[in-house]
């Protein structure tokens, strides 16, 4: 079930209703109704998964209970240890056991030993890199003492499976989205404003913004060794624009339906394009991930205590994982590896808490200096993100090396598709209202918001016509 699809037009009034309407005398019904919605939610992509959802909730259940009654620090590990190990067992099977079988039967080709590895011919659970990681913060925090363990199993299993967040996040935090779930959420008419108005907007970034881009991309992507230089660039601006429209838009989305029920997620996104330095881009793109990243991985390494070459080493070791956290592919864990290259000359000169002020643009030097930061941030961003998109580092390698060594500048792909000078303005247009809603709290309120949300609705109407409903790029993660 898409967010962007009318089987999810008419779950959501659905659930609204009877969240408000009949289970509004206490919370526990609340959450009874959330918890049915949510599993009904996750069964739609596909039922026999939500099993694995059930005994990954169970499992983190059962364990922070365990960790939390130990007497001893080594019963307290074990427990924590015990369900790390399985989640990230359930994970690497699924996820990451054909690649590491092919990878590995690759490296004994290559010394002249001819294998052929045993392959699962698996499905991907849709959204089990996102539930896992909920439960494995929630033991974590258990673990260090940071929160009590819920003994309220339908309050759990409403924090680990809530159906905004389910299949691509943010990644939730027990400590900020449990307490909202222990108490009764009174209806809040502006809050429930706020909610629709961001999901409106969402929906505009994307099938407006990242599915039109979308056909642009596929195409020049699908046939990069017959374009030329200037249709390369072309590309990978288009696909900069469409994975940030797809992800910021299903997580405006969630955000905004979870509004609706009362309830606050993480903010997700920060208009990262508008970053003067990669440390800054990192801080304000999936936000939720790259802390979690943060807390449970690069502080618990040391994070930038002891030498410069610790830091490097914890900078390299976050920025990998979270590469291949997207996905069993080398291409993921180079777009890692060339992120972490980025990095490293702000932390080697100690640049990188450098830029965490909001800015404003003026006639003057340093706001030409800000700009070229920005442009030069986004321009290195969309060079990873050809690794990124690519099915191979191979074809990676190939469509930078074509782009820089072309050298053909003439309008080459404007000649193949239609509305190529339509959808650049799209982007600018859409580039300058980010630029305007920035350092607002909500992209659609204020001045003339019954206009601007008419706008919004006629365009996600007017260009809806031509997709789909494309399925957004990180339910694959």
């Amino acid at each position: 079930m898409f967010f962007n699809s009318l089987q999810f037009a008419i779950f959501l009034p659905i659930v609204f209703i009877c969240y408000w309407f009949f289970a509004n005398k206490s919370r526990k019904y609340q959450n009874f109704i959330l918890i049915l919605a949510s599993y009904y939610f996750y069964s739609c992509w596909d039922w026999r998964f939500l099993f694995l959802l059930v005994f990954s909730t169970l499992l983190d259940y059962f364990s922070a209970i365990k960790i939390e009654g130990s007497q001893t620090k080594s019963g307290k590990k074990f427990w924590l240890w015990l369900c790390i190990s399985i989640n990230l067992g359930f994970l690497g099977v699924f996820k990451y056991y054909n690649f590491f079988a092919e990878s590995f039967a690759e490296l004994l080709n290559g010394f002249g030993f001819h294998t052929n590895p045993v392959l699962l011919n698996l499905i991907l659970p849709v959204g089990i890199s996102f539930y896992t990681f909920h439960g494995l913060s929630y033991i974590i925090d258990i673990y260090y003492g940071r929160i009590k363990s819920e003994r309220n199993f339908v309050d759990y299993s409403l924090f680990v499976s809530y159906f905004p967040l389910l299949v691509a996040g943010p990644i939730e935090r027990a400590t900020h989205l449990l307490p909202q779930l222990k108490v009764k959420r009174e209806f809040n008419f502006e809050k429930a404003k706020e909610g629709i108005y961001q999901i409106i907007w969402g929906l505009v970034k994307k099938i407006v913004i990242a599915d039109s881009c979308a056909i642009y991309a596929n195409a020049i992507f699908d046939n990069h060794n017959s374009m030329n230089s200037l249709s390369l660039i072309l590309g990978a601006i288009y696909f900069a624009f469409q994975i940030y429209g797809d992800f910021s838009g299903y997580s405006d989305i969630a955000l905004g339906t979870s509004k609706l029920f009362g309830i606050d997620l993480l903010k997700n996104f920060n208009y990262p394009y508008f970053s003067r330095d990669i440390a800054e881009f990192w801080r304000r793109w999936h936000i939720s991930l790259s802390s979690w990243f943060r807390d449970y991985l690069y502080i618990p390494l040391g994070g930038s205590k002891g030498s410069k070459l610790f830091q490097i080493r914890n900078t390299f070791i976050i920025f990998l994982v979270s590469g291949f956290w997207h996905g069993a592919n080398w291409t993921f864990i180079a777009w890692g590896l060339i992120n972490a290259i980025y990095f490293l000359p702000l932390l080697l000169l100690n640049q990188n808490r450098k830029n965490l002020d909001n800015f404003t643009l003026g006639f003057n030097f340093s706001s030409v200096r800000i700009l070229f930061s920005i442009v030069t941030t986004f321009c290195l961003t969309s060079l990873a993100w050809i690794f990124f998109r690519s099915k191979t580092i191979h074809d990676a390698i190939a469509y930078i090396q074509r782009m820089f060594t072309n050298q053909n500048f003439s309008p080459q792909y404007f000649n193949i598709e239609r509305y190529n000078y339509e959808i650049l303005f799209l982007i600018v247009l859409f580039t300058l209202v980010e630029w305007n809603n920035r350092l607002k709290i909500e992209p659609i309120s204020g001045k003339y918001s019954s206009l601007k949300l008419a706008l919004c609705i006629l365009t996600i109407l007017a260009l809806g016509v031509f997709t789909d409903y494309k399925s957004f790029i990180y339910f694959q993660f």
